[in-house]
């Protein structure tokens, strides 16, 4: 089994049991006792997990999650400089999908005098882009109270039948090795189909979301464009440091 394929498979028993003995690991990847300990001692410096006596479990920080109340008053300016720079992505009469999120909310005041089809899975943007008069769709289901965000089966299915020119996405965590993380598997869920239904996607971070891992795994780099206003990241073995607004395709 490639080394990918293991961690993958080790993630995901953590996302399900919360705790992986070294033991259970040896024996269900059927890899020898060095093998796991680099993966878990790897897994460990990209902060997924916490190596305890025997295995490992989940750590607990990476279920946290800030309510919207919370995530809005942080790094403002930052916020509104990539949603207008997102903004400016969009064509007339594009059909787009804005994930729940304080950065995509800002882009609601820079889409008054467009001609576009909205997508959401927030109750909180679907209300202001009414009142911008956008034409909008909301998808139904469980609204998650700390985020306002619409998830669960009956949202998926409605999402998965549409298609969108692009997708703007919110996340919690940019990492070059593990991607782009979220700490609500739910979540993750609509955020990874909305990616994969649109022609092109676009992840809206501020600089304090690089290099950062949440608990549930959304998709590789290479599944969007990262827009942002500065990029502390490793891009192809090259280190950028931008102190202006930057476009980042993986």
């Amino acid at each position: 089994m490639l080394t990918e394929e293991r961690r993958k498979k080790i993630i995901e028993w953590l996302e399900r049991d919360g705790v992986v003995k070294s033991q259970e690991l040896i024996q269900w990847l059927d890899s020898s006792e060095s093998t796991v300990r680099r993966d878990l001692h790897e897994l460990e410096e990209l902060g997924v997990l916490e190596r305890v006596h025997g295995g490992a479990k989940r750590p607990q920080h990476l279920e946290q999650e800030l309510g919207m109340v919370e995530k809005s008053s942080k790094n403002i300016q930052q916020k509104q400089l990539v949603a207008q720079y997102a903004a400016e992505q969009i064509a007339e009469g594009d059909v787009i999908y804005l994930d729940a999120g304080t950065t995509t909310s800002e882009m609601i005041p820079f889409l008054k005098n467009k001609t576009v089809t909205v997508v959401t899975n927030s109750v909180g943007l679907a209300a202001r882009l009414v009142e911008a008069q956008i034409a909008t769709i909301v998808l139904g289901g469980r609204i998650k109270l700390t985020t306002d965000a619409v998830i669960g089966s009956q949202a998926l299915q409605q999402l998965t039948q549409y298609r969108f020119n692009k997708a703007f996405m919110g996340m919690n965590g940019v990492h070059l090795d593990s991607g782009y993380s979220t700490p609500d598997a739910e979540e993750a869920i609509l955020k990874r189909a909305a990616i994969q239904q649109s022609e092109k996607a676009f992840v809206l971070v501020d600089h304090s979301k690089f290099n950062q891992t949440s608990f549930v795994s959304v998709a590789p780099l290479s599944a969007a464009s990262i827009l942002t206003d500065t990029c502390p990241l490793v891009i192809h073995d090259q280190i950028t440091e931008q102190t202006t607004l930057k476009e980042v395709s993986v």
